[in-house]
């Protein structure tokens, strides 16, 4: 077993490619317009929380709508970290407002019964659950730093998941 030499040496040049070396193969452009599609769907589910912050009404909606703004702000943590990393790929993160909706996994939701807005929350969480565990099983090994990035921002919405749920049966 020894290094692929020359891909050590071709690390050497191209040296506006930052971060993405001849490693990366052809996977690069791949995994860019992944996360393009999860920042899509942590923007889309930043306005979903903040909706639901403030328009969450009854008994129980001050500490939930509360709860709905720290996801919110924790989505937005989520959605800068992607866009990052799109960057160090050499990529360009897409905020466009016109196709946020379009490439997102998650919908928006303007429900306005609180149980209704903690299901949709649940449900958007158990889509980008799904989608960011296939994401980190489709990447495997061709890019672990975005792996591990990923692997994050599941166990992130693995726990805001559980916090519905107990909401709902609440």
């Amino acid at each position: 077993m020894q290094l692929d030499m020359a891909a050590v040496e071709a690390a050497k040049n191209s040296l506006d490619q930052g971060a993405v070396t001849p490693g990366y193969g052809p996977w690069a452009t791949d995994i860019i317009k992944l996360l393009n599609d999860s920042l899509a769907t942590e923007l889309v589910c930043v306005l979903r929380y903040k909706r639901h912050h403030f328009t969450a009404q009854g008994l129980a909606s001050p500490k939930i709508a509360e709860e709905f703004m720290v996801h919110a702000n924790e989505e937005a943590a989520h959605a800068d970290l992607l866009a990052q990393r799109i960057v160090q790929l050499g990529g360009e993160p897409d905020f466009s407002p016109a196709s946020l909706t379009e490439r997102s996994h998650a919908a928006y939701d303007e429900s306005s019964d609180l149980k209704d807005m903690i299901r949709a929350n649940l449900i958007a969480e158990r889509v980008a659950i799904e989608c960011y565990s296939q994401l980190i099983r489709l990447i495997g090994d061709k890019d672990s730093t975005t792996r591990r990035m990923l692997e994050s921002i599941l166990s992130d919405e693995q726990e805001h998941a559980d916090e519905l749920k107990d909401w709902l049966v609440a």
